[in-house]
This record gives C-alpha cells, structure tokens and sequence, in this order.
C-alpha cells in the first residue's frame, strides 16, 4: 500500500504534465473587458450599448403561447441586472427573435434584421427549434451568422437549450443533448461567449429540483426559469 501511495505522488504529477491541453472558452472576466469599461463610463463619456437577443419563441418572450411576457424574458431580465450594477450605463436591449423561427430562417434575415442595428453583443438562441433542422444544417446556419458577426467585430453569445418537458434533460443521447454538444463545440472553436442554459438546468434537475416549476408550458421557461438563463449570462459582466 505505501509503495503504491508512493508511486502515484511521484507519477501524478508527470500524469497531469503529459495531459494534453485543449482549447478552452474565452475566460468569464476578460471576454467582455473592453465593453465593461464602456460600461462603467458616466455622461457625457458614455455612448449607447446594444444588446441584440436572435433567436425562437423563448427569448422572444413567450410564455403560455400565445401570452407574450416581454419584461419577465431573460433579455430584460439581463437589462434589469445590468442596471443594477452600471448605473451610468445607456443600454439598448434590441429583440430580433420570432416564435417558431429556426436558425436557418434567423440567418436568411441576419443582415436585414441584426447587423443593421449595430450590436455590440449578439446572442444566439435557436437550439430549441433547431431540431426540425438537424445537426448539420443547424450548424451551417449558426456558422453564417457567427461569420458575419466576427467580421464586425461584435462580442457574441451562443445559448444551449433552454428545457423542453418532453425531453429527458439526464439523457446523454436526445436530440437536445446532441444540438447542446454542438453549440459548446462552436463556442470553444470560435472563442466566443458561451450561456450553457441546458447545464444549469441538468444541474437543478441533478440537485433534485423539478424543471416544471421553471416552465410556463412544455417548452417555455417561465419567470423563473428565464432567471437562470439571465443569471448565466450575467457572470460575463461581473469583475
């Protein structure tokens, strides 16, 4: 027993030396450095901020379809926070989602609908409806719009899933899972802004809570459920 005790402090640390490194994402205090400094400028040495939400029918702000619950969804919910701790700050939330739109749809209208308001952060939400798609296709279309966007130099965000009840959150194998896994993938390939929503929610679901209490209907995320996702993208913005 010593001799094994001895043998494995002598070879962990060759072990972890000899791992190799794999690209990782964009640290959560430096990604957006140089617009928290914008941020935290007060008149009249600041300038506008734009937030711009692209995506389905959750950050759209729907609830129990057909209500639309604009100030409760994760957008103003992010704008409600981010006053709180930049009271100087101007800052536009700009939403170019559509209910029942897929990425596909969202990258046709990308220029028209998304660049031409200038946005200083984007982020991308379609993973929910991005099922009908497919992986590949999916995957063209998140790319097209991460292209234009970097060209620009916009900071962007790309969103997991948020929950749909009729998918098992703890299965490895479900089409959510599988777009989840690809959405982590370009965000680690691009370097950008990752808001992994289907983590935390597998977490809450680990932890023993009941995801129906996060949903307003089988795949809307009421209040509560959007705080998650606001709360997430919120760790970008704290020093």
């Amino acid at each position: 027993m010593r001799i094994t005790a001895f043998l494995l402090l002598f070879l962990l640390p060759v072990m972890l030396i000899a791992q190799p490194k794999s690209a990782s994402l964009p640290g959560l205090a430096v990604y957006l450095e140089p617009l928290k400094k914008e941020l935290i400028k007060e008149w009249p040495n600041n300038r506008t901020i734009n937030l711009v939400f692209h995506g389905h029918s959750v950050p759209s702000g729907y609830f129990k379809t057909p209500v639309v619950n604009t100030m409760d969804a994760y957008p103003y919910q992010v704008l409600r926070l981010l006053k709180e701790k930049y009271p100087y700050a101007v800052i536009n939330v700009i939403n170019t989602a559509i209910g029942g739109e897929n990425a596909e749809s969202g990258q046709k209208r990308f220029e028209t609908d998304v660049l031409c308001h200038k946005p200083d952060i984007l982020f991308i939400d379609y993973a929910l409806n991005d099922r009908g798609l497919g992986l590949e296709a999916a995957k063209t279309a998140w790319e097209k719009m991460i292209a234009e966007a970097r060209k620009r130099g916009i900071k962007i965000f790309l969103l997991t899933p948020s929950p749909d009840l009729s998918v098992d959150l703890l299965d490895s194998n479900s089409d959510l899972e599988q777009h989840a896994k690809q959405i982590r993938s370009l965000a680690n390939k691009y370097q950008l802004g990752l808001v992994d929503s289907y983590a935390q929610f597998r977490a809450i679901k680990v932890a023993g809570g009941k995801i129906e209490d996060y949903m307003s209907q089988i795949n809307h995320p009421n209040a509560k459920g959007h705080a998650v996702i606001a709360k997430e993208i919120l760790k970008y913005f704290i020093d």
